[in-house]
């Protein structure tokens, strides 16, 4: 009953993401979804995954919610604490083949609870979540009850901005994950990355009505921002935590274009010069959520 009372606020307040913990199957999730049902805008719905159970039903989950959490510290209680580290980076690989975005989360920088200085071990632990190919990394108890909210979070951007250069990002371009029923949309989210790789471009425009367009390029971790133009606010705060993404709103794109139009002035008020190149992927007519049928090379 407090679980319920706890969504119908969230969902009063206008939450982003509705996180679901200890779930053990699919079948766990369906009173969620349920609710979720004709909310606007409806908010992500991400599986917590920190039982065993779930790691073995992890692809039947994930076609049920819109992202992950790796919850470290339930799991290293749940099983034992060498297999979580392997059980990280397969919940990790997963997720992103499937174009879901996964959180790792649970001490990442537990010693800056009380000190100004993380271990070097959390710094590595860190920097091989991000090199696992994580979205995002989460603070819990550093920002909720520490000494140094602010410093953490500051340790934490450090770490990231370090590591990310380093991905394999050619790899995963090489790689074929699967997406589901979205066979266009993956094709076409790949050869946009491997098109900004050919022609040097600066940064890949997604236009995006539900978010599924941006989070189907960030899957492949390519070396450029992802910028995402979205006619929703949601979205875009949304889309905040899937991997390279910057979201601007963006409202009444009705063509080609009228996107081409809106790409090139959000990135030039960005700071991409002139005669530098970027690569838009969209679907066309646009405003049709799921459509991803369109890749351009835009010269501004």
């Amino acid at each position: 009953a407090k679980d319920r009372a706890d969504l119908e606020a969230g969902l009063e307040a206008g939450v982003d993401l509705v996180a679901l913990s200890f779930v053990r199957h699919e079948r766990d999730l369906e009173p969620v979804r349920e609710r979720l049902r004709g909310v606007e805008p409806r908010p992500l719905l991400v599986a917590k995954i920190e039982k065993p159970e779930a790691v073995e039903r992890l692809e039947a989950i994930l076609g049920c919610v819109d992202g992950v959490m790796v919850a470290r510290g339930d799991l290293g209680v749940e099983m034992r604490l060498e297999e979580v580290p392997l059980v990280q980076k397969r919940i990790i690989h997963a997720a992103r083949c499937a174009g879901k975005p996964v959180i790792t989360a649970t001490q990442m920088l537990r010693s800056m609870v009380e000190s100004p200085r993380p271990t070097r071990a959390e710094a590595s632990d860190v920097a091989n979540a991000i090199l696992d190919g994580t979205d995002a990394v989460m603070l819990s108890e550093e920002t909720a009850v520490g000494a140094h909210p602010v410093e953490a979070v500051r340790v934490l951007d450090r770490i990231a901005r370090a590591v990310e250069p380093h991905l394999p990002w050619r790899r995963y371009l090489e790689e074929v994950p699967e997406m589901g029923e979205r066979p266009v949309t993956a094709a076409v989210s790949r050869a946009a990355c491997g098109l900004a790789r050919d022609v040097g471009a600066a940064a890949i425009v997604a236009s995006t009505t539900s978010g599924a367009t941006a989070r189907a390029v960030a899957r492949f971790r390519p070396p450029v921002p992802v910028v995402a133009l979205t006619p929703s606010e949601a979205v875009a705060r949304q889309l905040a935590v899937s991997w390279g993404v910057e979201a601007a709103v963006v409202e009444g794109l009705r063509s080609a274009e009228e996107m081409f139009a809106a790409a090139e002035r959000h990135l030039l008020r960005q700071g991409v010069e002139k005669g530098q190149r970027a690569v838009v992927t969209a679907g066309l007519p646009p405003g049709v959520p799921g459509g991803t049928n369109l890749v351009h090379v835009l010269e501004l």
